[in-house]
């Protein structure tokens, strides 16, 4: 088979780089960087993100989602590669940490990115959102204090884990693109969120304790 273009989606808890990695990522690809949140929602997404309904939430960001799944297919189908920040795995990880009530099975056909998971020390972290200017909304301060519940929400996507800790972003690029690709933008054997039980109870992590992926992987260090 000839070689498909490369989907790639950066992963991670707010305040781990992906923002400032996604595009860097774009451009070392020679990839497009597409919005997951494409334009026409952004004046939707204020108003909703100002509501209190975690389903009216959760339903907004899979719509913007599978609006975007069709720019990426399309691009993907010209052979153009795709770099994201953040896909289908943050927004049901995010959501299910939230307390959602909903249970969602997406469908087979969805472009399947290969998934970086950002993470960094917690001390490193919150250096990081205490530098930003923008003001908190509900919903970040709703994210910082269930954050292990979205770490653990996570584990249920396979994902490859980057150590960002003490690394400048061209740096994380450069970790990124010496690590194996695994995986097309069509050819996961386990798409995401394709089993019904995707995301179940959420268990707290044990404090202390190492990240790892659903493949057992370790946190990789340049």
């Amino acid at each position: 088979m000839p070689d498909l273009p490369l989907f790639e989606s950066l992963e991670g808890l707010r305040g781990t780089g992906k923002s400032t990695v996604a595009p860097l990522l774009a451009a070392a690809r020679g990839a497009v960087h597409v919005p997951t949140v494409p334009l026409c929602y952004q004046s939707l997404r204020r108003r909703v993100d100002m509501q209190g309904s975690v389903e009216a939430r959760m339903c907004f960001y899979l719509s913007a989602l599978f609006a975007a799944s069709d720019e990426i297919q399309n691009y993907l189908a010209d052979g153009v590669p795709v770099v994201v920040e953040s896909y289908f795995a943050r927004c049901l990880a995010t959501h299910r940490a939230f307390g959602t009530r909903l249970g969602v099975t997406l469908p087979r056909c969805l472009p399947q990115p290969v998934t970086y998971q950002l993470v960094c020390s917690e001390d490193e972290r919150q250096r990081r959102l205490a530098q930003r200017s923008k003001s908190l909304s509900r919903w970040d301060e709703l994210g910082e204090k269930v954050a292990d519940a979205i770490t653990d929400a996570y584990a249920q996507f396979p994902m490859q884990q980057v150590d960002a800790t003490g690394l400048r972003p061209d740096q994380v690029v450069q970790t990124i693109l010496a690590t194996e690709n695994e995986g097309a933008s069509c050819g996961d054997p386990e798409p995401m969120g394709t089993h019904p039980h995707i995301l179940p109870s959420v268990p707290r992590r044990v404090e202390g304790s190492r990240i790892r992926s659903r493949h057992g992987r370790s946190r990789r260090r340049e």
